[in-house]
């Protein structure tokens, strides 16, 4: 499939902007995400951006690709360079390393600059919130696939329930063509994926908020006739459970895998003792197991309870492939992460979202969100 991208012609209209009025944007991190969300603003004729990131060939990519964006090459921790890339912007959106992102935005609150993330990290979140408190700008965290769009999926199902027994959020980026025995391609962040596979989970049991083991509780899926299997891991819930509880029973979040990779990962992670080295596990997964730009994004969500006076299950399912995007071939991690920051960004921008404090994913009206320019990629 070859899409465009996101011209002027298209969105001026949409935001109303003229060159006079455009907003100044900091995208800190060049990576895959950062690269993607650079290619939507940067092209979409209404925001001038400017990237930030500690390697300096992930700038030269940015430079040569995208001409009119202004790059800056600095350590992620100097907090000097830091205010240097925020001065003036009217956001940054953070796509570094996790455990970067809280002096991104104590540095973001201090200048007075809306901060957003795509993190899935349970405590750099907390810490995020306790920045928000009493901030001019707003901080709006885990707006990238999950936690971030599924939120605003399950938010948009239970909705119209007067009782909601069971919640179940579950999502996978997978090679299209997997080859080895883990039936895994790298997609994303090494270390944010062996994160979420280590840490505690947060779900909802009973109505209680409770922690539970990452890597159990595994399932067997068919979506589409296609045989998943999915499992616990940590952080795809975001703010969800904190706030659905008193109102939903019972809610989770699991990762979809292809079946057998769950029996495989526990062997390196419990029978070879990796959950303690995990470094080590992150050096192996770089050295063994290939990058794929050719993946697929497998989302489903389902909601028990009561609808219409009757017990009823509401479902959302989609898979989101790789695509052509102005002549290059961005993955569907790539693009369903930054997709989902700019769309928040966007209503951020046109006033549709809570503009200081901390803002939520549930907080985001789902026929907003697959409205807009970048939204409509999940549409």
């Amino acid at each position: 499939t070859r899409t465009t991208g996101f011209r002027r012609g298209r969105t001026a209209e949409h935001l109303g902007a003229s060159p006079l009025d455009m907003h100044d944007i900091a995208i800190i991190g060049a990576g895959k995400f950062g690269r993607m969300a650079t290619h939507m603003l940067a092209t979409c004729g209404d925001y001038r951006v400017r990237v930030g990131d500690s390697v300096a060939a992930s700038l030269s990519h940015v430079q040569s690709a995208y001409p009119n964006v202004e790059t800056h090459t600095f350590d992620f921790h100097d907090v000097v360079a830091l205010d240097r890339i925020l001065a003036g912007a009217k956001a940054v959106i953070s796509c570094a390393p996790f455990h970067c992102n809280p002096l991104i935005a104590e540095r973001a609150r201090a200048a007075k600059v809306h901060y957003l993330d795509l993190t899935e990290d349970v405590a750099v979140t907390k810490r995020v919130l306790e920045l928000s408190h009493g901030a001019e700008t707003a901080f709006v965290p885990q707006c990238g696939l999950a936690p971030g769009f599924i939120t605003i999926v399950a938010t948009n199902l239970i909705a119209p329930m007067s009782e909601v027994t069971d919640l179940r959020l579950r999502v996978g980026a997978l090679p299209r063509f997997p080859d080895n025995q883990l039936r895994y391609n790298l997609t994303w962040s090494t270390e944010g994926l062996i994160n979420e596979y280590c840490n505690p989970c947060e779900a909802l049991m009973d109505g209680r908020l409770v922690t539970v083991p990452p890597m159990e509780h595994l399932e067997s899926l068919l979506i589409d006739g296609v045989e998943y299997e999915a499992f616990n891991t940590s952080g795809g819930l975001g703010t969800l459970a904190d706030t659905l509880r008193g109102r939903v029973r019972n809610v989770n979040y699991k990762t979809i895998r292809f079946p057998g990779h769950n029996k495989l990962m526990r062997f390196l992670l419990d029978d070879l003792r990796m959950r303690d080295h995990r470094e080590e596990l992150g050096r192996i997964f770089e050295r063994a197991l290939p990058t794929t730009y050719q993946d697929q994004i497998v989302i489903f969500v389902s909601a028990t309870g009561t609808f219409r006076g009757r017990l009823t299950e509401r479902t959302y399912a989609k898979t989101v492939f790789h695509k052509f995007i102005d002549n290059e071939n961005w993955s569907g991690i790539q693009i369903t992460t930054a997709a989902g920051v700019c769309a928040v960004l966007d209503l951020l921008v046109q006033g549709r979202i809570p503009q200081r404090g901390f803002v939520r994913m549930e907080q985001i009206q789902y026929d907003e969100f697959v409205a807009n320019r970048f939204g409509q990629h999940y549409a």
